[in-house]
């Protein structure tokens, strides 16, 4: 039978491992079958482009919403959302998505901003899975460890990790699950 004691011990060390697992050494490249991406800094970053203008613009200012969101900024995130709800509320079938922006310009901190994150991100990973791209690729990135475990996804433009559901505290924690690319 453990002791208490023993047991304790067990779980003073759990979060540590947890922190742990999502950091390393940044210049590190791994497996690509492996959860956490890393890749070298000099790699060159290709802006994808789209036929749709306004799809086009939905991603500028999603990218802008998802960068503040890494640097852990809550002002740039909610300057970046208004930014977006009026793209996305002229684009047919993105009305519902512009609310999410909405509560997302409207919220009382980062926390809250990065949770309605993966709900506009899902719908907007919807749209770009069905975009025009005319060239580039759009990476879909996940990070299973993001709201409480379940997960959550973002899209990017280089295959770079760089996390908006922990910021600098696990920058790196994912890895890219779908290339969207030009057909």
């Amino acid at each position: 039978m453990i002791k208490i004691s023993t047991m304790k011990k067990y779980f003073a060390i759990l979060p540590l491992i947890l922190l742990m697992a999502c950091s390393g050494n940044t210049n590190k490249v791994v497996d690509p079958k492996d959860s956490v991406a890393k890749t070298e800094n000099t790699s060159t970053v290709v802006q994808p482009t789209f036929k749709d203008q306004k799809v086009a613009a939905i991603y500028a200012n999603y990218l802008q919403l998802k960068d503040a969101l890494v640097a852990t900024k809550d002002a740039e995130a909610k300057a970046a959302a208004k930014e977006l709800i009026p793209e996305l509320k002229s684009y047919t079938g993105c009305e519902n998505t512009a609310i999410i922006a909405e509560q997302i310009s409207n919220a009382k901190d980062i926390v809250a901003q990065r949770k309605e994150f993966t709900a506009l991100s899902k719908d907007i990973i919807a749209l770009f899975k069905n975009a025009d791209l005319t060239s580039g690729t759009v990476y879909v990135q996940h990070c299973p460890m993001a709201n409480n475990g379940d997960g959550g996804d973002w899209l990017a433009s280089e295959k770079k990790i760089q996390n908006p559901y922990y910021g600098k505290d696990m920058l790196e924690c994912g890895a890219v699950v779908a290339e969207i690319k030009a057909k």
